[in-house]
């Protein structure tokens, strides 16, 4: 936990890597998750990188693995996710994966082709003996040669046509049968009348049963058509239309026996497509099981290989194509784990040469890294949210930790509204190991789930809030007996007021305060609100200094680590100063207020708010309220003063220093730049007798070197005492003044300004208990009123009061206290110590790799 309060030592290091080796051991790298590689071929595209075709390769693979996933979610199959993903494979057995999993593929292909081609094949037949059954209705034996005829009156249902004249090849009678999909069938009936002026008889009856739409995959009721017609182009025009409206035509016989030998042919075709039909799928589920098994796992290797190449795209290859090298940001204290990685990668590689890593200097700011875990990795993203921390600068997570839930609750309060929190968060982290819970796609669920340790903890705090202002569900609680009696008041000649007082001053009336928390009997009285106003009022302006103080008391272990002492006296003291001489002294009339007065004399005591406004006034207005303590105006004139004197001292002390440094470091370096010359010159004109001379003349050189040097954690030793002399940037007094004019203004109306937004835990505590009340009494409440015999009504009330409140005040009330909080963190409290100007330490790591499946 020593790495949370500040991110850890991250240095520059360069990775020698062999080429037989450089796979094996970007893949060990990757495991460990340790470096973060830097891209040493910014200018390079990416189209003519090394390991292009490698990377192709492995992209064509997952595509294949996108085919068979898609197969798999057809078949209404899912794929087996392993606990522990593999590692990554070998250069040797890429080509086994890529075969294994092309093979499977074609063979999934293949069988799914012949299975919806058999499918296929099985709906036309089906479809052509539904219309030889169903045209039975419509077609008989037509009448034979030389029958007799008989003579009756025409009906309606007789054809158009005399069944005698048939036999003529002019008036020759033709068939034309199929299936038409039932949305299209007026349309496809009223344009065969009109197109064919009624020399068709077109019938049309729906199928028994449903068959699939191969183009929708949907269960259709399909409608059958016989069409009657004489004529060679009625039928080119028949056919035409019905290829326009996309039917099934099918060939119907003229004679009756022809059309039951194919009916009975249809029917043993179709016994047996069907049992080969069952054979085919019976094969596609074991190809499809072979899938499930192996999926995943090639699927994830294949990520790790993809990732392994693109880091070697990266790398800088020697002129020989030898050797790879490599620049990565690497934490100092797990230097020795990746040169043991180095070593085992070269050794499985078989390498003669065993692969090494060498920390190397770097003026680059390192990334920041700071080690979390489950609890803390919430609390560590709200302060990241607002900006990745500056290397090695305090974080504020460990303080948030407790700072945050605990100003949530203030505004949050409650002691049935913190114990369902409580449960519920609780709930998460029982349940956090399952898979179902962690992989959950819904992006509400995850942030509520990532946050189960916050909301845990802020549920805590609101209990132990709603205890201190003794509200459950806005209801007080009577833990202990209550500090005031009314039996000793005497309401005799008062009993017609609507409210009757409590006067401390009787005896017997007022024990004493309330163990803990607020007295319950004043949820009874009639300036509840106007007591509670004072009292959260108070309590956030105690909060919020309090809190702001010790942002900038944090700002000191900033200065002692990065050893800019001179900001201890130019900065930090003066900011304390103005803090405290004004709003510290607040806080101290606020608690003499409170030691001072008691319920007994109550009504002597002055407004805190006029005295404070006569600290600026520099007066104590002795005839209206009087002072709080004799010599109160000498106190606030020295304190007054003392704010403005730490104005300037915080204004032009920072930039002057700067300034005398910057000349400091310019006269060091001539003095240091006219000691070499001269020891050259020396050098030139006593080359055999004045070498002691001039190495002597080289020491202060090398000693103001190595002290100039020395404080940066990415030098090593042996570029410290060769001096690694590099070129000063350039001191613009004008901007380092305008910056510290900036801050000063900042912060010193910052303090009056971020004083006033902690206010707003006042506020929000008033709005969500009068919130809370207000959905009781309208709701709850009038429950209550009803007869005995409409109790069973308590049941739907107490549903939809039960709804309301989760709805309303646990999660707008809940969403709301936690932004403010949020607000109060990031821009009262982290501003003062905490600049966010850091970017993030993201290591090469196979834990972020996730199968695509």
């Amino acid at each position: 936990m020593g790495s949370m309060f500040r991110s850890e030592e991250v240095c520059l290091a360069q990775l020698f890597l062999q080429a037989g080796a450089a796979y094996d051991c970007v893949s060990e790298l990757g495991e460990l998750g340790l470096v973060e590689f830097r891209d040493l071929n910014p200018n390079v595209n990416a189209f003519q990188r090394r390991f292009v075709a490698d990377v192709r390769r492995c992209e064509e693979l997952e595509k294949t693995f996108t085919y068979l996933d898609l197969e798999l979610q057809k078949a209404g199959k899912e794929v087996e996710v392993l606990e522990e993903n593999p590692l990554a494979p070998a250069q040797k057995d890429l080509m086994a994966i890529q075969e294994q999993s092309e093979r499977l593929a074609q063979e999934l292909r293949e069988v799914s082709r012949n299975r919806e081609s058999m499918q296929g094949r099985v709906r036309e037949l089906r479809e052509y003996a539904h219309i030889l059954r169903e045209g039975q209705r419509f077609t008989g034996q037509l009448p034979e040669m030389g029958s007799p005829r008989r003579t009756r009156a025409p009906t309606e249902t007789d054809p158009l046509l005399d069944p005698s004249v048939a036999q003529r090849l002019d008036l020759k009678v033709n068939f034309l049968a199929g299936v038409i999909h039932p949305w299209k069938v007026s349309t496809f009936e009223r344009l065969l009348w009109r197109a064919c002026r009624g020399y068709l008889i077109a019938n049309f009856v729906e199928m028994s049963e449903p068959m699939e739409d191969p183009a929708t995959g949907e269960n259709v009721t399909w409608v059958i058509f016989l069409i009657s017609y004489w004529g060679e182009q009625i039928g080119q025009k028949i056919k035409k239309i019905a290829d326009c409206f996309h039917c099934h035509v099918y060939p119907y016989a003229n004679k009756e026996s022809d059309r039951l030998e194919t009916l009975r042919g249809l029917l043993l075709q179709i016994e047996d497509m069907q049992s080969v039909l069952r054979e085919t799928e019976e094969y596609l589920s074991q190809v499809l099981q072979k899938a499930v098994v192996a999926l995943y796992a090639l699927a994830v290797k294949i990520q790790k290989v993809k990732a392994i190449y693109l880091m070697l795209n990266q790398c800088s290859v020697s002129v020989t194509d030898k050797a790879s090298l490599q620049r990565v940001w690497c934490p100092v204290a797990d230097l020795p784990r990746v040169q043991q990685a180095l070593v085992d990668a070269s050794q499985k590689s078989a390498s003669g040469v065993d692969c090494f890593v060498n920390r190397i200097p770097s003026s680059e700011s390192p990334p920041t890294l700071i080690r979390t875990n489950r609890f803390t990795a919430g609390f560590q993203n709200i302060v990241d949210a607002y900006g990745v921390g500056t290397y090695q600068e305090m974080n504020p997570a460990p303080y948030t930790i407790i700072t945050f839930p605990f100003l949530f609750a203030v505004m949050f309060g409650d002691v049935g509204h913190g114990l369902l929190m409580f449960i519920f968060a609780l709930w998460m982290i029982l349940e956090e190991n399952s898979p179902k819970m962690r992989k959950s796609q819904n992006e509400i669920w995850s942030m509520f789930f990532g946050g189960r340790y916050l909301i845990l903890l802020m549920g805590a705090f609101s209990i132990y809030t709603g205890f201190v202002y003794n509200e459950c569900f806005s209801k007080a609680t009577t833990i202990f007996p209550s500090g005031w009696s009314v039996a000793a008041m005497n309401w005799s000649s008062q009993e017609t007021k609507p409210a009757l007082p409590l006067d401390p001053k009787y005896p017997g009336v007022f024990f004493g305060p309330y163990p803990f928390g607020i007295d319950p009997v004043w949820s009874m009285a009639v300036n509840r609100l106007t007591f509670l106003n004072s009292f959260k009022m108070k309590m956030s302006v105690i909060l919020g200094i309090t809190h702001m103080t010790f942002g900038v008391i944090l700002s000191i272990f900033n200065y002692v680590h990065f050893r800019t002492f001179y900001k201890i006296y130019l900065v930090f003291i003066p900011e304390m100063i103005f803090m405290l001489a004004l709003f510290g002294y607040l806080v101290f009339m606020i608690f003499f207020k409170w030691f001072a007065y008691s319920a007994m004399n109550s009504e002597n005591a002055p407004s805190i708010l006029i005295h404070f406004i006569n600290v600026f006034m520099l007066s104590v207005s002795v005839e209206e309220i009087g002072p709080l303590y004799p010599g109160q105006r000498y106190v606030q004139i020295v304190l007054v003063v003392l704010a403005l004197v730490s104005i300037p001292v915080l204004l032009l002390g920072d930039p002057i220093c700067l300034f005398l440094q910057h000349r400091t470091r310019r006269i060091r370096k001539t003095r240091q730049c006219f000691v070499a010359e001269v020891a050259e010159t020396q050098d030139e004109r006593k080359p055999l007798l004045g070498s002691a001379n001039s190495d002597e003349g080289r020491i202060p050189v090398s000693r103001q070197s190595s002290r100039d040097t020395v404080g940066s954690v990415n030098t090593a030793e042996t570029d410290v005492e060769q001096g690694n002399l590099e070129p000063e940037e350039e001191f613009d007094v004008v901007e380092v003044f305008m910056h510290q004019a900036i801050h000063t203004i900042e912060y010193c109306l910052g303090c009056v300004s971020n004083t006033a937004s902690y206010l707003r835990l006042w506020a929000l505590s008033l709005a969500h208990a009068q919130l809370s009340e207000v959905l009781w009494s309208m709701v709850m409440k009038n429950g209550f009123c009803v007869q005995y015999y409409c109790g069973v009504i308590l049941v739907p009330i107490f549903a939809f009061f039960a709804m309301l409140t989760v709805a309303i005040l646990l999660v707008m009330e809940g969403l709301s206290a936690f932004l403010h909080a949020l607000r109060l963190h990031w821009v009262e409290f982290q501003n003062k110590f905490y600049t966010g100007a850091g970017y993030k330490f993201s290591p090469f790591s196979f834990v972020s790799i996730h199968s695509p499946v």
